[in-house]
C-alpha cells in the first residue's frame, strides 16, 4: 500500500465514519421534530426533499428500474414509519440499538423469501440480539413500551429490504433504483398525510431537522456510502456501518439526557454483539 493509497483509505473511512455518525445523530433530531410537527408530516417532507436532490440520478434509469425500485419503497417506507412513530414512545438510544437488528434480521428475510439458508453464525446473533432486546426493552424503570416494539417492527421491515436489495439489485442501475425508492416513500407520505393529519407548513424549529435528515442523512449519505463502499474493503466497511447504534447510543447520552441501567447495558452489549458476529465476522471470514 503506497502513502498516497493509505491516506485515501484514511479519508474514505473518515467520510463512512461521518455518514454514520450523522445516522446516530438523527435519532435525537427526529425525535425531537415529531414532538412538534408529527409523524406523517415530517416524512413527506424529509423525504420529498431527498426526491428532489436525488433527481438527477434517474436520468438515464430505464423504467423497469424505477418500477423495482418503487416496489422495494414500499417495504422501506414500512421501516421507516415503524421507526419515526416508535421515536414517539421510546428513547434514541433504545432506537438506535433496536434499529442495528435488521442485520441480523436480514438473512432470516433471505431465508423466508428466497429459501437461503442462515449459517449456524447467523443463529447465535439472532439469539443473542433478541435476547439483548428484551434485556435492553424491559430492564428500564418504565419497563418495555410501544416504542421498543415498534423500532422491532423497523429493524424487521429493514431486514427485508435488505434482502429485496440484495436479490434484485445486481440488475439494475443503483443510482436509478436508489432514487426511485426515495421516491414511493415521498410519495406514500404524501398521499397519506391529509388522511390522518390536517396539512400545514413545517414549523420554523422543525426545518433544520428536516435539512439534516432530507439532505444530509438520507440524499447525502446514500452519496457518500455509495461513493465510499466502492473504494473500501467490504471487511473494513461493515466495520465502520456497524458504528451507527454506537454513535445513536452517545448522542442519546449527550443530547437526550438518555440513561441505561445496568440490565440494559448487558442488553445493550449483547445486541452490538450480535451486530459484529452477524455482520463484521461472515465478511472477515471471506477475506474480503
Amino acid at each position: 500500500m503506497t502513502g498516497e493509497s493509505g491516506f485515501l483509505r484514511v479519508l474514505y473511512s473518515g467520510l463512512l465514519v461521518g455518514v454514520t455518525a450523522v445516522w446516530g445523530w438523527t435519532f435525537v433530531v427526529v425525535g425531537e421534530a415529531i414532538a412538534l410537527y408529527g409523524v406523517l408530516p415530517f416524512l413527506a417532507v424529509r423525504f420529498a426533499l431527498a426526491a428532489a436532490a436525488m433527481a438527477p440520478l434517474a436520468r438515464k434509469a430505464p423504467p423497469r428500474t424505477l418500477a423495482a425500485g418503487g416496489a422495494i419503497g414500499l417495504v422501506l417506507a414500512a421501516g421507516y414509519l415503524f421507526q419515526t412513530a416508535g421515536l414517539l414512545f421510546t428513547t434514541p438510544t433504545n432506537a438506535g440499538l433496536i434499529t442495528g437488528l435488521f442485520v441480523v434480521f436480514a438473512p432470516l428475510a433471505d431465508r423466508l423469501l428466497f429459501g437461503a439458508r442462515p449459517s449456524r453464525g447467523v443463529l447465535v446473533a439472532v439469539s443473542l440480539s433478541l435476547l439483548g432486546m428484551a434485556l435492553l426493552a424491559g430492564g428500564g424503570p418504565d419497563g418495555a413500551n410501544w416504542g421498543d416494539v415498534l423500532t422491532l417492527l423497523c429493524a424487521g421491515a429493514l431486514g427485508v429490504h435488505i434482502a429485496l436489495l440484495s436479490r434484485y439489485a445486481p440488475s439494475h442501475d443503483a443510482g436509478g433504483l436508489a432514487f426511485a425508492q426515495i421516491l414511493a416513500m415521498a410519495l406514500v407520505f404524501s398521499l397519506s398525510w391529509p388522511l390522518f393529519e390536517p396539512l400545514s407548513l413545517p414549523p420554523r424549529e422543525v426545518w433544520v431537522a428536516l435539512l439534516v435528515t432530507g439532505l444530509l442523512a438520507s440524499a447525502g449519505a446514500f452519496w457518500v456510502q455509495t461513493f465510499v463502499q466502492q473504494r473500501l474493503p467490504a471487511a473494513r466497511t461493515a466495520v465502520i456501518l456497524t458504528m451507527e447504534p454506537l454513535f445513536a447510543a452517545l448522542f442519546g447520552y449527550w443530547l437526550a439526557g438518555d440513561r441505561l441501567v445496568a440490565v440494559q447495558i448487558f442488553g445493550a452489549s449483547m445486541i452490538l454483539s450480535a451486530l459484529v458476529i452477524g455482520e463484521v465476522l461472515p465478511v472477515l471470514r471471506r477475506g474480503k
